[in-house]
């Protein structure tokens, strides 16, 4: 058990540091572009003269619009005034009469219907676009209260039902289980819940009058509000982005895996599940076609309250019990979510490409060749051949520490243009270099080969002050730099520093020894 729990604790330690080395990286890319954008704003000033078109480009189409719709309104009004053509009236003192009582009485219908007619009038439908706040550590601190506030009638609610499902206060979970199977009994459920729904909002009303009224199975902890800061240092901001992204991590994960297993369940993925739903969907079917609408309603009320207030209280003092016979928890439990069937498939896969790889293994290799040097000429990285890569010799090839590199980003503070000054890669080490791939497609210009005897200094390096701990970079001083290569943002970092280390003073010893000789 402990075991395991350092296990978890490991994981989730590893988790943060990456999220923190993508925030390293995320921080200095985003204080080199903003120089870049300064400079380039400083220099021309198009994006004002852009904005103020799009405004005078929205004000005469707004205008235009106000030109047309009076107009409009005006040409209505001159056809309602002016009488119809057609030929010369007669002198008939019934027909102007007539003629006038008409016109008034679609002037009167106008006055009163008009507004309503007008309203039924098809317009476009105005696109609004909704501007995006900047990221503030005070307003994200204040939509998280938002947020807990918001939520807390509806999780109160939930602690509520879960309380009468556990029998948590015994006279109350009795008290409401006979009047429920008593109501379903008498086919009063609907009205007994909008009574429950209508007493609610009237005790509602009393509280919101200043009434102080409790009436909850679970007592409320009163939890301790913190004041809110007024300024925050930005390692506290910093650390408020991590607990954030944390949270949300952990929430969109148990959103993720509720609704992929629900696609899962109507998809077919595992066929002997859904068709348990397929067989149950039928049978209420056919219940609901062949018995009255009563007999079934009492049914399924009567079913709902035994297993909400009886079945639910033992399986849930009962696990291996309820692992057994407890059906919808069985169902649920064995539905699969999308990681887990990509790693089902991927560990199918690659047990096949062992057992196929293992049998040509053994019928292709040559005599006389060791395993050691047969899979040393096939490794590669990502892009092709690892000596093919760095222009090295076949032989150099990466430590078993490294043997799938680590994720860093090289800083090369020489370079002035930001898309030189960082780029993401992998760092390997070898038994003579120092090799970092850029993660960019592009030529091996962009690769990074460094000789482990050319290297003046090493050590560890904290990229920005400002954030806590005690970095993730390395610095790596040659004489070809002017100021160190530092390999920022590594996960382990410690790990890559001893390695790095450890390999150069063997180099460095081994050239001493030979020097001497």
């Amino acid at each position: 058990m402990a075991a395991g729990v350092q296990d978890f604790n490991r994981t989730e330690f590893d988790r943060l540091n990456e999220i923190k080395g993508h925030l390293e990286i995320a921080l200095l890319e985003k204080h080199f572009l903003q120089e870049e954008l300064r400079k380039l704003r400083e220099e021309t000033n198009s994006e004002m003269l852009r904005q103020e078109l799009d405004r005078e480009r929205q004000r005469r189409i707004e205008l235009e619009q106000k030109v047309q719709e009076v107009l409009k309104a005006r040409t209505e009004e001159q056809a309602m005034q002016q009488p119809p053509k057609g030929p010369p009236p007669v002198s008939n003192g019934a027909d102007r009469r007539s003629q006038g009582l008409c016109s008034r009485v679609q002037k009167w219908f106008y006055e009163k219907f008009g507004e309503y007619v007008e309203d039924f009038r098809f317009q476009p439908e105005e696109s609004t676009v909704e501007t995006e706040e900047p990221l503030s550590a005070r307003r994200l601190t204040e939509n998280m209260r938002r947020l807990k506030r918001g939520a807390k009638p509806v999780t109160s609610f939930v602690k509520n039902l879960s309380a009468l499902s556990d029998w948590y206060s015994v006279y109350t979970s009795a008290i409401a289980f006979t009047v429920y199977m008593n109501a379903v009994w008498h086919g009063w459920a609907i009205p007994m819940f909008l009574f429950l729904a209508i007493l609610r909002l009237s005790l509602n009303y009393l509280i919101a009058r200043g009434w102080r009224i409790q009436w909850s199975i679970v007592p409320e902890v009163s939890e301790a509000v913190e004041p809110p800061k007024e300024d925050l240092t930005v390692s506290e901001k910093f650390q408020l982005v991590l607990d954030v992204a944390q949270k949300a991590q952990n929430l969109f994960g148990k959103m993720a895996d509720i609704l992929e297993k629900i696609k899962n369940l109507f998809m077919w993925v595992q066929p002997e599940i859904t068709q348990k739903l397929y067989v149950a969907l039928w049978a209420a079917f056919l219940t609901s076609c062949f018995f009255p609408y009563r007999l079934v309603g009492l049914a399924l009320g009567l079913y709902a309250g035994i297993k909400f207030f009886l079945i639910d209280f033992i399986f849930k003092r009962c696990p291996r019990l309820r692992a057994k016979y407890d059906t919808p928890y069985i169902i649920w439990k064995s539905l699969p979510t999308d990681p887990q069937l990509k790693e089902r498939s991927s560990t199918a896969v690659s047990r096949r490409l062992q057992t196929t790889s293992s049998r040509s293994y053994v019928s292709s290799t040559p005599t006389g060749l060791s395993k050691d040097e047969d899979t040393g000429r096939f490794h590669g990285t990502k892009k092709g051949n690892f000596h093919e890569i760095f222009n090295l010799t076949e032989n150099e090839r990466p430590l078993a520490v490294c043997e799938n590199g680590w994720r860093c980003c090289l800083i090369n503070r020489d370079r002035k243009m930001p898309t030189d000054y960082i780029r993401n890669g992998v760092l390997y080490v070898t038994e003579n270099y120092l090799c970092f791939e850029s993660s960019k497609s592009g030529s091996s210009k962009r690769n990074k080969v460094i000789k482990l005897v050319d290297i003046t200094d090493i050590q560890k390096y904290k990229v920005l002050s400002v954030l806590p701990g005690s970095g993730m970079g390395i610095a790596v001083s040659t004489p070809s730099t002017q100021k160190p290569l530092v390999f920022g943002a590594m996960v382990h970092r410690d790990e890559a520093f001893e390695t790095i280390s450890g390999q150069y003073m063997k180099i460095t010893a081994a050239a001493a020894s030979g020097s001497d000789s």
